[in-house]
């Protein structure tokens, strides 16, 4: 006579989810605001090669620190981006292919926010060189991947996941909405007055000057 083993009963796996959304978020958010105040002063695209160069000589720990933290910042919203995106292709079962254009922007935004905090660390080792041209070259791609580069991506980001959201109602139909126009809105008006080089910049910065002025005193 032999004895019958039961037959194990298959686990019950739990699904992973991954992080809570609202903690690589808060980092995110915590870490790009203090980088955004430590080069609230850095130089407009219409600055000279010399200004550059001289601001990055008077704020080298600053440019560090905001590099790192730039840098830094790209980490959590690319935990975000896949955290998100695993959550509408497995636990909502979205499979139109906003899914994926949110994963697509969310890192490559990640990707150019990383790259703008590199390039600032590295404007701050400029100083020992003394090059104005490489000073002036490398605020030129760090204003370049920190604003288009970064937010053009981002706009894919908010649409992967606003528009699913709203078709399958996975969000409020009012926070959808929001999330498309505001993003589409920006870029619009960034599309529009961007301007093409840096004198147009300054002449562009000189003119909403005049528009100001001319409001206070009328």
């Amino acid at each position: 006579m032999t004895a019958t083993v039961p037959a194990a009963r298959p686990t019950a796996r739990r699904p992973q989810g991954g992080p809570p959304l609202f903690v690589p978020v808060l980092a995110y958010g915590a870490l790009m605001v203090v980088a955004v105040i430590l080069s609230a002063k850095s130089p407009q695209p219409s600055a000279s090669a010399a200004t550059v160069l001289a601001y990055d000589r008077t704020h080298h720990d600053a440019l560090e620190v905001a590099g790192c933290l730039g840098f830094g910042s790209s980490l959590p919203l690319a935990i975000w981006t896949a955290t998100v995106y695993r959550r509408l292709r497995t636990g909502l079962g979205v499979t139109a292919p906003g899914a994926v254009i949110g994963l697509v922007g969310g890192l490559l935004a990640a990707a150019s926010l990383g790259l703008t905090g590199l390039v600032s660390w590295t404007s701050s080792q400029i100083p020992a060189i003394g090059d104005a041209s490489v000073a002036r070259a490398l605020a030129d791609l760090s204003f370049a991947t920190g604003s288009a580069g970064f937010v053009a991506p981002l706009g894919l980001l908010i649409a992967g996941i606003a528009v699913p959201s709203l078709i399958l109602r996975l969000l409020p139909r009012p926070l959808a909405w929001a999330g498309l126009v505001i993003g589409l809105a920006w870029l619009i008006v960034a599309s529009i007055m961007l301007p093409a080089h840096r004198r147009t910049a300054r002449l562009g910065v000189i003119s909403w000057r005049d528009r100001l002025v001319r409001t206070q005193v009328g």
